[in-house]
């Protein structure tokens, strides 16, 4: 899935911005997104390098997440709130495109004054993606 980047920091490490798809395996219904299963979701990821946090995504079940190219790195905002948070894995609801003309400026139309902008939703941590039970690992023949 396309809309994947990342960005170094001054001390070496890197933050990686992945839009990924829901698992179907969620918490509840929604999550308390308003995205049902299958939605796009962003999902942050702070590691030393970009083969580790794609690692980290891998190993708590995301099997099928890679990084080609760079082009929706993570915005200065993004990057503050994965360093603020003590796991350094974050996710919520992938923005969605307004309606943009070639220039990425919404047409006359749309730039009502009665139509405020959508406000984006919190971060939650990846917990909140993977389940009540989040991710266990693979399961371990009986002894």
């Amino acid at each position: 899935m396309a809309g994947g980047g990342f960005c170094r920091l001054p001390n070496g490490t890197v933050v990686v911005a992945l839009t990924l798809t829901r698992p179907a395996d969620g918490t509840g219904p929604h999550g308390g997104t308003g995205a049902g299963p299958g939605a796009p979701v962003r999902v942050l990821v702070h590691a030393a390098n970009r083969a580790r946090a794609l690692t980290r995504l891998r190993n708590l079940g995301l099997r099928a997440v890679y990084l080609r190219g760079n082009d929706r790195p993570p915005t200065p905002d993004e990057v503050t709130a994965v360093l603020h948070h003590p796991d350094g894995l974050l996710w919520r609801a992938a923005p969605q495109a307004g309606p943009a003309g070639p220039s990425g400026l919404a047409p006359q139309s749309a730039q009502s004054p009665q139509a405020p902008q959508s406000c984006q939703e919190l971060w939650h941590p990846i917990r909140a993606l993977l389940g009540p039970a989040g991710y266990a690992g693979p399961a371990r023949p009986a002894a």
